[in-house]
């Protein structure tokens, strides 16, 4: 497999030289500085590659793009879309022109990935990410005071929401506030309390039907397109795979991945096959995942969480927490062997290790949250050697 790394550009605290000590080739990175919506130009992407390709003893290159970002309205399915699909699939274009061709993104509305705490502390002093559902209740409920809210969590769970808001400074919930919206680095768009409810009334129409109905239209706009560039779409699953805030969630399971891949059927209509997200699913079994979509898998995402009875959950190690890793690579390394069997040329899937700990002199050091160095490069090292055992064993091509 592919062995890559995320990269957020030239602000990124770890550095290029890093990537390539960790044993990565492949860098995700994305034009995080251009708003959702408006189109990447050549000169953009290239400017990107010539940064990566800067000093070529690194010998790394630009291999998938994390995320090419859908604009909300798309997902609304808010006014007239021609002139944001048309911007999106001219992206695509000049990506394609540019030899970058594996594009990960995401559906899920309003937020990104969701946390509540951002640096949960670790025997001898490493930090990890964390949701705890009392805190996020304690948002949904108290903070945000989102009508109807109550219903959606346990009676446990509010009990402890109560205390939480109740003993709180404000410092704490202002932290909150703020680690529930990190989500994906280079989003525009940071809500306070009453922007966020503003965002959500938006909403209030949209069920999960009506979002899956807003990403097909999407998919049939844009998958010809790919098909006839060579572009391998891979969309993200949600993180956590629930609803949050009252809003619906569509890509958090087997059965929602078989309606997306099913809904426009082609090879470039793919997934993002993320562990860790689907991981915090207490419904999913992400080996049975791995192997039900191996064919259209186009890009991976290798950690692992541990949850817990109330639903909450931390990123574990990455050969840690509730997922059988190794299971799941084996099928990841079969289906590569597949691939060239078949005579396919882009073969060898790209993966990077997601979410890595803070640890060692990383701890403190304002990296984006879960992209440390010493942690990935722990999870990068422990995923490598996985992968080394099962190739040799199962004689499959690595």
């Amino acid at each position: 497999m592919e062995q890559s790394w995320r990269w957020f550009g030239p602000g990124d605290v770890v550095p290029l030289h890093a990537i390539r000590q960790a044993g990565a080739r492949g860098v995700v990175t994305a034009l995080h500085q251009i708003p959702y919506g408006e189109v990447w130009t050549v000169e953009a992407i290239e400017a990107r590659q010539a940064e990566i390709a800067a000093d070529p003893s690194l010998g790394l290159h630009w291999n998938v793009v994390e995320s090419l970002p859908i604009h909300e309205r798309i997902k609304l399915g808010e006014g007239d879309l021609t002139p944001l699909f048309e911007n999106y699939r001219q992206s695509m274009r000049n990506l394609a022109a540019c030899g970058v061709k594996t594009i990960c993104y995401n559906f899920m509305p309003v937020v990104d990935w969701t946390r509540t705490e951002l640096a949960h502390p670790l025997p001898g002093g490493g930090r990890a990410l964390r949701f705890n559902a009392h805190e996020y209740a304690a948002f949904d409920c108290f903070m945000l005071e989102r009508p109807g809210a109550e219903a959606d969590h346990s009676a446990d769970v509010l009990v402890r929401a109560r205390n939480w808001f109740a003993t709180a400074t404000d410092t704490e919930k202002e932290t909150l506030l703020a680690s529930i919206m990190a989500g994906l680095p280079g989003a525009f768009d940071r809500y306070d309390i009453p922007a966020l409810r503003r965002m959500l009334e938006r909403y209030r129409d949209i069920d999960a039907e009506g979002l899956r109905s807003n990403l097909v239209r999407f998919l049939r706009a844009v998958v010809p397109l790919a098909e006839e560039l060579g572009i391998r779409m891979a969309i993200h699953p949600d993180d956590p795979p629930r609803p949050l805030m009252g809003l619906p969630r569509i890509v958090s399971g087997a059965e929602d991945l078989a309606f997306i891949t099913a809904a426009v059927d082609s090879v470039a209509n793919g997934i993002t096959l993320c562990t860790g997200s689907l991981g915090a699913g207490v419904q999913n079994d992400v080996p049975a995942i791995a192997r039900q979509f191996a064919s259209r898998t186009h890009f991976v995402h290798l950690r692992n969480v541990a949850k817990e009875p109330d639903g909450s959950f931390m990123e574990a190690d990455h050969l840690g927490g509730d997922t059988d890793m190794v299971a799941v690579i084996a099928t990841l390394l079969a289906e590569q062997k597949r691939r060239l069997d078949a005579g396919d040329p882009r073969w060898r899937l790209p993966f990077r290790p997601d979410h890595g700990h803070e640890l060692l002199d990383d701890v403190g050091k304002g990296s984006f949250p879960g992209y440390s160095a010493v942690g990935r490069l722990k999870g990068l090292a422990e995923l490598r050697g996985v992968m080394t055992a099962v190739a040799e064993l199962r004689s499959l091509p690595i």
